[in-house]
């Protein structure tokens, strides 16, 4: 992985020429990028990415022969690039975001929006080259200090309804507010001191002491409405009994 001061070296996969070209076009005008390769479909891509693990940022079209550009995330190596989907369509965006990608570009793209994408990479990667801020840097009672935008802030999560996976970040979600915390849902689960946040879908993490009815695996905590994944439901529902 490159310094964080270094070009972010990025990859194009797109089945169409003219789009390439444009995407090739931004990049070089882009100071901070440096173009790795540009391939004209999946397969050649999913290839390249598995002998060429190194690559910061991917450009990637979505409905390509072969292999679409959703299933190539799901096949990517890890730790994965920065995933930005370039596509004509916005019907894909809700199956895309259930993905780790970091945003998601409608053609005709112009510039400005471009670099929008190419600046929330450069912030996400800088992150992960950073060294890794603990989730708690002190506990007390059900407060803790968790690092949302770039400051250290005591959060009490007896407040917290439940939290959202959002890309590479979590948003905390209390009946007031939401913050966005530069923690993966998984590493928030991993170092959340609390037995009474429980995992409930790829997506969801809910204080259990703040759920107000379940119906149809659907929990309700205050004005929100949160699904349990078939996957956790004996997990959660056994969990629930032994609190």
């Amino acid at each position: 992985m490159p310094e964080s001061d270094s070009p972010l070296r990025c990859v194009i996969i797109d089945d169409n020429e003219i789009n390439r070209l444009t995407l090739e076009h931004f990049v070089e005008m882009t100071d901070t990028l440096a173009l790795t390769a540009s391939l004209p479909d999946g397969v050649q891509g999913l290839s390249f990415l598995r002998e060429s693990p190194a690559v910061d940022i991917l450009l990637l079209d979505i409905e390509m022969p072969h292999l679409s550009g959703l299933d190539l995330v799901r096949l990517l190596p890890q730790p994965q690039p920065e995933v930005i989907l370039v596509t004509t369509h916005r019907d894909f965006a809700v199956e895309a975001f259930s993905l780790r990608i970091t945003d998601y570009l409608v053609k005709p793209v112009d510039y400005a929006r471009f670099t929008q994408a190419i600046d929330r990479a450069r912030e996400s990667r800088r992150a992960a080259l950073a060294p890794a801020a603990p989730a708690a840097e002190l506990t007390v009672g059900n407060e803790l200090f968790v690092k949302v935008n770039n400051r250290m802030v005591r959060l009490d999560f007896d407040e917290v309804l439940y939290i959202e996976a959002l890309s590479t970040y979590s948003v905390l979600v209390t009946s007031t507010q939401k913050h966005i915390v530069y923690l993966t849902l998984k590493a928030l689960t991993e170092r959340l001191p609390f037995a009474h946040f429980v995992r409930v879908h790829r997506s969801y993490i809910v204080n259990t002491r703040r759920i107000d009815a379940i119906e149809d695996n659907m929990l309700q905590l205050g004005q929100y409405e949160v699904p349990v994944g078939r996957s956790y439901q004996d997990e959660f529902f056994q969990k629930l009994r032994n609190l």
